[in-house]
């Protein structure tokens, strides 16, 4: 029985969708304005894991997942570039896709993008403004937040916290503006020489809040099952979103909030954050080091917990990936001399292998449980092929198992690694030991076999042949 974290509640909760066997889900996209750093990366891969469990449990998942493709950071960067802002939304939207798609992200069942819904979202705040919770000022539109009773109640904050912490914030040009330090923009007036729609209120264009209240509520309906993205998210983004959504609509507007930790960087565990400049983008690091390798680093961290971005971290993840893959391709290799034949004991195995990794699953999405599920069938499957006799039927049932859980955390296994220049040197290196062997002269048997060790190639004589792997 799969059981989240909502934020909302602060507890865990059976999961219920709304429609049996369908889960509708939001999930908060990129400002699309600069490459996303490796803590935007993570709640994309955090996410896209669990969509991936939920789809593993038999659940057809609705994933929406937005691009905010105007705001004031996308006015500056593209002013500054002297392009426009449609222009810098295509070229950063081109790269999250590929970038994404590198971390075997799956793409959305939709990817709305803010200024495909103007006229929606100019209809949604006119309903707020007939519905007394929003007001025109000198061209903007606000939100009356104190008029909505729960206000507060994500972020778990008292309303006269809210208000303290936004009077710090306020212009004196805001003042003047709104009724109360704690209203937020909703619709905002355009500026000179700036983008801008035509509306009630004058030429202007949304507020952030506003665009994921519409876009979310028109691609799931008014209600939907879970709503997810950063920590960083849930005040004011998701706080708001809320206020507007059930203002406009009348009726609850999420069922589940889940909620991703921050990547972290140096030994004081800093968040990662392009305002602080201490981030590192995916495009860079995926030239750097391999993709399904930063794809672990990452799905392996429960989604709640903050990911400390470390080379050391990054070197366990090589390790555990490689592990995975030599492990599917000793399986693999092990085939050629298996005989037909069930076995009753791997079977059984298997069957409380899958049972332990759903029950760990179904707790709040608890990886690291789920993982040494995994990590003990590895364990298994390579003590079941050093038997001098293996039965075909039981190893690819292990290949199937072990490819389908590896798959929810985002690495592809594959029976053979790609085949480079270095692998046909090391392959004929290892003709000539074979042949050196068969003819006696260990001499030079020896020396093949120390020359690739130094190399970091360590060679596996087996019944089935002479086999090699790098050294982790």
């Amino acid at each position: 029985m799969l059981q989240l974290y909502n934020t909302l509640t602060r507890q865990k909760e059976v999961f219920t969708p709304i429609t049996p066997g369908v889960v509708k889900m939001y999930v908060c996209g990129p400002t699309v304005y600069n490459y996303i750093h490796i803590g935007n990366g993570r709640s994309a891969v955090a996410f896209d894991t669990i969509r991936r469990y939920l789809e593993f449990s038999g659940y057809r998942v609705e994933y929406v997942s937005n691009f905010t493709d105007v705001d004031d950071k996308m006015i500056k960067a593209a002013n500054a570039e002297g392009i426009t802002v449609g222009e810098l939304a295509e070229r950063y939207i081109k790269a999250f896709n590929e970038d994404t798609a590198a971390l075997n992200v799956l793409p959305a069942t939709s990817h709305p993008r803010a200024t495909e819904y103007i006229d929606q979202i100019i209809a949604f705040v006119s309903q707020l403004i007939d519905n007394g919770y929003a007001y025109e000022s000198a061209g903007d539109v606000y939100y009356r937040a104190r008029k909505f009773a729960k206000y507060g109640q994500l972020s778990g904050q008292s309303i006269d916290n809210l208000e303290v912490g936004a009077s710090e914030h306020i212009t004196d040009e805001e003042v003047d503006k709104k009724e109360d330090p704690l209203d937020f923009a909703l619709w905002k007036a355009a500026k000179p020489d700036e983008i801008s729609w035509d509306s009630p209120w004058g030429a202007g264009r949304p507020g952030w809040h506003i665009e994921c209240s519409v876009m979310s509520t028109d691609q799931l309906g008014p209600t939907f099952d879970i709503h997810a993205g950063g920590q960083d998210l849930q005040f004011p983004h998701h706080e708001n979103e809320i206020a507007q959504s059930e203002a406009a609509t009348g009726q609850k507007f999420v069922n589940y909030w889940l909620h991703n930790g921050f990547v972290t960087v140096g030994d004081d565990n800093e968040k990662m954050s392009k305002s602080l400049g201490n981030f590192v983008t995916v495009h860079d690091l995926i030239q750097q080091e391999d993709p399904a390798v930063i794809r672990f680093f990452m799905a392996s961290t429960h989604y709640r917990r903050p990911v400390q971005f470390t080379e050391a971290n990054l070197v366990e993840a090589r390790r555990q990936v490689e592990r995975l893959q030599t492990t599917y391709r000793n399986l693999s290799y092990r085939m050629q001399d298996a005989t037909s034949g069930p076995d009753g004991d791997v079977q059984a195995y298997l069957a409380t292998a899958r049972a332990n990794f759903t029950a760990a699953m179904d707790d709040d999405f608890n990886v690291a449980n789920a993982l040494a599920v995994i990590y003990d069938l590895v364990k298994y499957a390579n003590q079941y092929i050093e038997q001098a006799g293996v039965q075909r039927e039981p190893i690819v049932a292990m290949q199937v198992m072990l490819k389908k859980l590896v798959a929810i955390f985002g690495v592809e296994l594959t029976d053979q690694a790609p085949v480079t220049d270095e692998d046909a040197q090391i392959k004929a290196l290892i003709a000539e030991r074979d042949a050196a062997r068969a003819n006696k002269d260990f001499a030079r048997s020896d020396a093949i076999r120390d020359q690739l060790k130094a190399q970091g190639i360590i060679l596996e004589d087996t019944p089935q042949g002479t086999r090699y792997r790098k050294e982790s």
